[in-house]
């Protein structure tokens, strides 16, 4: 029998990384956490971020700020539409881990991924199209234009989903950078191998390291910090049950973040990610209905330009 012909081999397991700054390092602190499908079953051991990876994406989302806020919109709509066409040509991988990350069968994972490719699509068309909506030249008495323009808010702390690992995660992602912010992202605690798997996809697809960057592990030991770093101008709680975001909230007054609140109040978990099992927090959002363009708009801020038209004559022309 030949090497080909053997089928008794050792598996090769998927070893997983945060993505910080378009690069995969381990936690600085080496620790991991093993993540566990829906019936207990080992997945794997995910990286178990600390205070000072967050601070590191922090770095790295600022850092990258400047390029991707000054690209121009299209530019921003083709690459987000190229992380679709990448997870269309991974689709089966991502299949296996929603499936196994929220206990799902085959083809309601699939649907599932392919919604969230789909996400992608509909963000990418909005780039260039949100500016008209939420902007454009305002009626005065005088000799000036008036032009309001929406730009992006900057660093965007994202407390991703806890249920829904993967359609839940770019639903809340998507738009953030859609506008030009960058985000630090926190994954689900327990379900965060989508999310890091995502990270690979965006590797690969144009998109500018340090735009996206991908923590896993404590969902409160990670976002205290961000909601109170100087350097992070915005903060989306939707993954953060009611006790955890009013301390979030608190935390990010004290730089006037602005704060997207989680839609309903939630039971916060009896535990974090490692451990006995807990009861998961609950997503009341439904990510499969249409997305709107409220998540677009919830991390934009209003600038507005006057600028003289010259003296009107008797007649009320320009001269």
């Amino acid at each position: 029998m030949n090497a080909v012909e053997h089928s008794d081999r050792l598996s090769v397991f998927k070893t997983y990384k945060l993505y910080v700054g378009g690069k995969f390092p381990r936690s600085e602190s080496g620790r991991v956490y093993e993540v566990t499908d829906s019936k207990g079953k080992w997945l794997a051991n995910a990286p178990q971020s600390s205070r000072k990876d967050a601070r590191d994406a922090v770095v790295a989302a600022r850092k990258a700020f400047g390029g991707w806020s000054g690209a121009t919109a299209y530019n921003r709509g083709q690459i987000l539409y190229r992380i679709a066409e990448m997870l269309e040509g991974r689709k089966g991988q991502f299949v296996r881990e929603v499936a196994d990350a929220e206990g799902l069968s085959k083809s309601k994972a699939t649907a599932v991924v392919d919604a969230a490719i789909d996400r992608w699509v509909w963000y990418a068309g909005w780039t260039d199209k949100i500016g008209q909506i939420v902007g454009g030249a305002n009626p005065v008495a005088g000799p000036f234009f008036n032009l309001s323009t929406p730009e992006p808010t900057g660093v965007v702390t994202v407390v991703a989903p806890q249920q829904s690992s993967f359609l839940g995660l770019v639903s809340v992602v998507a738009p953030v950078i859609a506008t030009g912010n960058t985000a630090v992202v926190i994954a689900s605690a327990d379900a965060p191998l989508p999310a890091l798997s995502l990270g690979e996809v965006l590797a690969t697809s144009d998109l500018p390291g340090g735009v996206v960057n991908i923590l896993s592990g404590k969902t409160a030991e990670l976002a205290a910090p961000l909601a109170a770093h100087q350097d992070v101008n915005a903060i989306d709680l939707t993954g953060a049950d009611a006790e955890l975001a009013k301390e979030l909230e608190i935390a990010a007054a004290d730089n006037l973040k602005r704060v997207l609140r989680p839609p309903v109040s939630r039971h916060r978990p009896e535990k974090e990610a490692q451990g006995a099992a807990r009861p998961q927090a609950v997503d009341r959002e439904d990510w499969s209905a249409d997305p709107g363009t409220h998540r677009l708009t919830a991390f934009l801020e209003t600038k507005t330009v006057w600028h003289p038209t010259g003296a009107l004559g008797v007649s009320g022309s320009s001269y």
